[in-house]
């Protein structure tokens, strides 16, 4: 499912970290250099070439990158060099200083990994930052959001199989009374979407649409402008389909005047080693067009040939 392509033969760590240096020495830097060996390089090989760089060369690697390059190709490396817990403690604290009700990112960090990798985060935020990312979110975060946001990065699903059935037909019940009363913020939709297993709210949602006709997401779309229900339909489908949900990130991205590059970036460099190939999978079928293509016409130079690797463009 992972688009990231790595060579047969991967050079020994010294080696990639010695043309490393060498891109960025001289007259102009070597950016075709630097994307030939950090975007094919999974996150363990990042990883020891960031901790044989800095031994190497006495300087940490992300710094050299933001002294010899700028832009969004910039920060589509960095962000791609990252740890995958760092990256998500940069992303989600950017989405909390930053927040505002149309901002998704807090709820894929919390909805579209996995209990572990969430803690890792958390722990990675701490670590960088000094502080919770739940005391960042309670800070800037206000009313109904940070009721919901709060939780929802701040718990450790259950990450098994197992599914109560019985349970699965009372919530479903339990969120129709809730939703058709429009108490969208009241406590237990809000328990049943941050505490629940991802099968077991899968188990719900399809009762949910067995038992009342139609889909959880359309009763939530009494008034399509309200950002807190558009929240509440991102949770959803993030567990659901989360494909398509990035799918429709990245097209509403390249779509319409101008590119929002912030939410292209993050797409590829969080996804690639993960479901891009499903994600290119819908974006084909949804647009009769290959993102690559997409990509390649909305984006220029070093950037686009960044994405191109990453979405595993030979």
């Amino acid at each position: 499912m992972a688009t990231l392509k790595v060579p047969a033969t991967v050079p020994p760590v010294a080696d990639d970290c010695e043309q490393l240096r060498k891109a960025f020495q001289g007259w102009g830097t070597n950016e075709a250099l630097i994307i030939s060996i950090l975007g094919h390089r999974d996150a363990a090989q990042r990883r020891a070439i960031r901790r044989a760089y800095a031994e190497a060369h006495g300087e940490e690697l992300l710094r050299s990158i933001t002294d010899e390059i700028s832009g969004d190709f910039e920060r589509a490396v960095i962000l791609w060099t990252l740890d995958p817990a760092e990256r998500d403690a940069v992303l989600a604290n950017e989405a909390a200083r930053k927040w505002q009700p149309g901002n998704r990112v807090l709820v894929e960090i919390a909805c579209t990994r996995t209990s572990a990798q969430v803690f890792a985060a958390r722990q990675a935020y701490h670590e960088r930052f000094k502080r919770s990312l739940e005391e960042d979110i309670a800070a800037h975060v206000t009313g109904d959001f940070r009721k919901l946001l709060v939780p929802l990065v701040s718990t450790y699903r259950y990450d098994g199989p197992e599914v109560n059935t019985r349970l699965a037909h009372s919530e479903a019940k339990l969120l129709h009374e809730k939703i058709h009363h429009k108490a969208y913020s009241d406590d237990e939709i809000i328990r049943i979407l941050t505490t629940r297993s991802k099968p077991q709210l899968l188990a719900t949602f399809n009762h949910y649409n067995d038992a009342f006709g139609h889909r959880i997401n359309k009763d939530l779309k009494a008034d399509p402008k309200d950002e807190y229900l558009k929240t509440l339909r991102a949770i959803i489908r993030c567990f659901s389909c989360p494909d398509r949900y990035f799918e429709k990130v990245a097209r509403q991205a390249i779509a319409g005047l101008g590119t929002d590059e912030n939410a292209l970036t993050r797409v590829i460099t969080t996804r690639a080693e993960v479901d891009l190939k499903l994600i290119k999978e819908a974006y084909q079928k949804r647009n009769s067009v290959p993102l690559e293509r997409a990509v390649a016409g909305d984006t220029s130079g070093d950037y686009e040939s960044m994405l191109l690797a990453l979405l595993g463009q030979e």
